[in-house]
């Protein structure tokens, strides 16, 4: 009987830890115990698991894997593996799969899993190859940055229990999509950097005061034993800060020889190892110099820049995290006279559905009883709430903003246009093109570099003696260490950010840092960025004696313009007012007309506000003067009211959504910088072809009533001009924001426009996009800065060592020098002169 059928599988990993065959297992690597070795098999595993796993990959033509995968990568898999044979049965039952799955037209499923246990390039191929694997499978595809994969199936060919166990059988454990996995997965990986880095400081910190000690015993005399004991504590740490928090690099390396491929860890392992070797050779030897003080220093510092790293990769994994969550959880279904409270995952279309005033629409349907206003801003970036009645259709993610009703489900999840919203988005996130940064473009010439340099070094001195040769070669290795030029961009941009944040700028990636280095094409939403959002009276023309009724039909509307006409009015004289007969009189009946006005009728009087198309729809015409003068406010870019009492007009209200102060001035001083400017918004034409005459923007870039797959297409469109730029606060500006070349969301902005954005605005108006450019263009010079210097370094001080001019002993205190001179430079990146951009 096989060991692990008598003891669970981390009693297991105990034995196999504490074996002493060398045998190796043929999945993960790991020494098999003795008793479970057979001599007849080619292939030696250290458990059933592994040998299940071996199997399935090598049936399915995968051996590949093997080749790619490295030995951290299958040691955590086969640790992470749950005990026990799990079947998935509760995959299979109806419920999870209306719950947790999507069916298609051509009668195939899909399913999106998170996956335990996917750690490297390997993982990736290796689950993407399902489809060789498990018959009925038609596609899978990975996101590396959720830790998810996305599957496609036949239900009629296999189950999708069948689908998950051979994923468990891989060593990949797959659970449905949680909302806060992946939170969950990043603060489990930065608990692990974060231990990692302590770790490699306190022993860095050790072996610096014991390299201290050392260079006064230099001068004080101290005896041979106490100096042989001090050095022998110094290699014991060196090693321990290689091989604990140090093997990272040494994983990484290996996987650059295995897939043959340059990297940046190569030389920085090469260093460690030939350093903590030479060093462990002279403490045998009792002479020569030792470097574990350096190399220790040199892995805590390279550990802090990969951790801030993987802080920025996962700020920007988050693009699309918050636009998951526009639609509510719970909602309440409608059966019987009665609702009750229901997870949105288990409504289906023809449901009934109870919609309560400030809640948030779950589902795409149409009213069956009442109406209300609904905000739907989300998907059309209009302000105003729109009048919904009776037949009318409503969408998911939009804000009842009136009263109950009851509406019948037509679309769910998927199915619904704020989920094909959020795909586009989520898309144009992955799509969207990296900018490669200047130490990677020359990253695989260096590595290379180096490392043809220190063999050549080792062999051009050999003859003169094996000492000398070594001798130089790690003084090569060790002053030419890439520490400097690794940490040159990652933490000039590292500051930037810091100092953005400050200055209220938010950025989340820091490749936007380096996206606009050629002016070309900026788009800017208008409600909200261009102007106030909020319009204003500015003037009554005519009778004021309606100003009582206007009030109180006004008070039924949401609208902007309703809200300012009842803001005017309750300014007005009360004493003007009371002395009109109708001061106190109730309405009949009030009606909103969508996209004209409001009609009120009383008991002695009919009452209409609204624009244009309300006067012709009840066939009223104003006069030649009332006409010429609408005529002269328009002109000045004011939007017209008209005021309507018994079929004659009687006022009309004159009303401006005022500019920022500081928009034509910033506009103006980003033409300079030679972008062209465009005017993207969901309002209508007309308003904003008023505000681009206002700002002089050219007509042809000044674009209304656009919904945010228009939006996107017009931005994606724009990639002739050279790099896009969109400036958005609206919900629906998301898929924009995402599909430019960067994305500014402005203050205000809806929380999913600020995931789908990398960069975010605190402050009001147009300026803080004048700081952020300045701040672009200060940190890339501090870049360019870093990586000369660090080059120069390198060139200069590798050529020096390779000469002999520099020994092991002052490469080891070069090489922390040079580190310190590009975290000293970097504190100077997105430092500006803090311009009055508004003067």
């Amino acid at each position: 009987m096989s060991i692990t059928q008598n003891y669970p599988v981390a009693v297991v990993n105990l034995v196999i830890v504490k074996s002493p065959a060398s045998i190796q297992c043929s999945h993960c690597q790991l020494p098999v115990p003795t008793g479970l070795l057979n001599p007849e098999n080619e292939n030696q595993f250290c458990c059933t698991g592994c040998q299940a796993a071996f199997q399935l990959i090598h049936d399915g033509g995968l051996d590949a894997f093997y080749g790619m995968a490295s030995r951290e990568a299958s040691d955590i898999s086969l640790k992470d593996r749950v005990t026990g044979d799990h079947q998935f049965v509760e995959f299979d039952t109806e419920d999870f799969l209306d719950s947790f799955s999507s069916s298609h037209l051509d009668g195939e499923r899909q399913i999106t899993l998170s996956v335990d246990g996917m750690h490297c390039a390997a993982c990736i191929w290796l689950i993407e190859k399902l489809p060789t694997i498990a018959t009925g499978v038609t596609d899978t595809r990975v996101n590396w940055s959720r830790a998810q994969v996305r599957i496609r199936w036949k239900p009629e060919q296999v189950s999708l229990s069948v689908i998950a166990t051979k994923l468990y059988q891989l060593g990949y454990t797959p659970h449905p999509v949680r909302e806060n996995d992946r939170l969950k997965r990043f603060q489990v990986e930065n608990r692990r950097q974060l231990a990692r880095i302590g770790v490699a400081a306190a022993l860095a910190g050790n072996n610096m005061i014991l390299a201290l000690a050392l260079y006064i015993g230099l001068f004080s005399g101290m005896s041979a034993n106490i100096t042989l004991l001090i050095r022998i504590a110094s290699c014991l740490i060196g090693v321990a800060a290689l091989l604990i928090p140090g093997r990272v690099f040494l994983s990484s390396a290996l996987n650059a020889i295995r897939t043959r491929t340059p990297h940046m860890d190569l030389p920085i392992a090469l260093a460690l190892c030939v350093g903590t070797a030479a060093g462990f050779a002279n403490v045998v030897r009792g002479t020569g110099e030792i470097y574990f003080d350096s190399l220790s220093v040199l892995i805590c510092l390279l550990l802090i820049g990969r951790w801030l790293q993987f802080k920025q990769q996962s700020r920007a994994a988050d693009a699309v995290e918050m636009l998951f969550r526009l639609t509510p959880r719970t909602t309440r279904k409608f059966e019987n006279g009665e609702s009750t409270q229901t997870l949105v995952d288990l409504i289906r279309p023809g449901d009934t559905l109870e919609i309560c005033v400030g809640e948030l629409i779950p589902s795409d349907g149409e009213l069956i009883e009442g109406g209300s206003h609904i905000d739907e801003s989300v998907l059309t970036g209009e302000s105003a709430p729109v009048r919904k009645s009776v037949g009318d259709t409503v969408a998911a993610g939009t804000t009842n903003k009136g009263s109950t009703f009851l509406m019948k489900v037509n679309a769910v999840g998927d199915d619904t246009r704020l989920a094909k919203i959020v795909d586009l988005v989520e898309q144009t996130s992955a799509t969207k093109p990296i900018v490669v940064q200047w130490a990677n473009k020359i990253g695989g010439y260096f590595v290379t570099i180096v490392i043809l340099l220190a063999v050549f070094t080792l062999f051009y001195w050999l003859p003169v003696s094996l000492e000398v040769a070594i001798d130089r070669t790690i003084a090569l290795l060790i002053v030419a260490c890439p520490c400097a030029l690794a940490l040159a961009t990652p933490l000039a941009i590292s500051v930037a950010i810091g100092r953005a944040a400050r200055n209220g700028i938010m950025i989340k990636s820091g490749d936007v840092l380096q996206s606009i280095q050629q002016p070309g094409m900026i788009w800017l939403d208008k409600t909200g960025t261009l102007t106030e959002g909020n319009p204003r009276v500015v003037r009554w023309y005519g009778s004021t004696s309606y100003q009582s009724l206007i009030q109180v039909i006004e008070n039924k509307s949401l609208h902007p313009i309703a809200r300012a006409l009842v803001e005017f009015t309750n300014k007005s004289d009360p004493a003007l007012r009371s002395c009109y007969r109708w001061n106190r009189q109730q309405p009949i009946s009030v009606n909103e007309h969508v996209g004209m006005g409001m009609h009120g009728r009383f008991e002695h009087l009919e009452l209409l506000v609204g624009n244009d198309k309300l006067l012709r729809k009840y066939d009223i015409t104003p006069s030649s003067v009332q006409k010429r003068l609408a005529d002269a406010n328009i002109a000045k870019g004011f939007s017209i009211v008209w005021v309507a009492a018994n079929c004659k007009v009687v006022a009309m209200v004159s009303l401006e959504d005022s500019i920022r102060d500081d928009t034509e001035n910033s506009i103006e001083l980003i033409r300079e910088r030679g972008w062209k400017i465009g005017i993207l918004s969901g309002d209508h034409q007309s308003i904003v072809e008023r505000v681009a005459r206002r700002l002089r923007v050219e007509s042809q870039y000044a674009i209304g009533e656009a919904s945010p797959e228009r939006k996107m297409e017009i931005v994606s469109d724009s990639q002739h001009h050279g790099n896009v730029i969109m400036v958005g606060d609206g919900v629906n500006d998301s898929a924009a924001l995402a599909a430019a070349t960067v994305g500014l969301a402005v203050k205000n902005g809806a929380e999913s426009s600020l995931a789908a954005a990398p960069v975010y605005l605190a402050k009001p108006g147009l300026n803080p996009i004048l700081e952020w450019m300045d701040l672009c263009e200060s940190s890339n010079k501090t870049m360019r800065r870093n990586l000369g210097i660090s080059l120069s370094y390198n060139v200069l001080f590798a050529s020096a060592a390779f000469f002999g001019l520099v020994n092991p002993l002052v490469a080891a205190i070069l090489m922390p020098i040079s580190s310190l001179t590009v975290v000293s430079l970097s504190f100077s990146a997105g430092h500006t002169n803090r311009k009055e951009y508004s003067q």
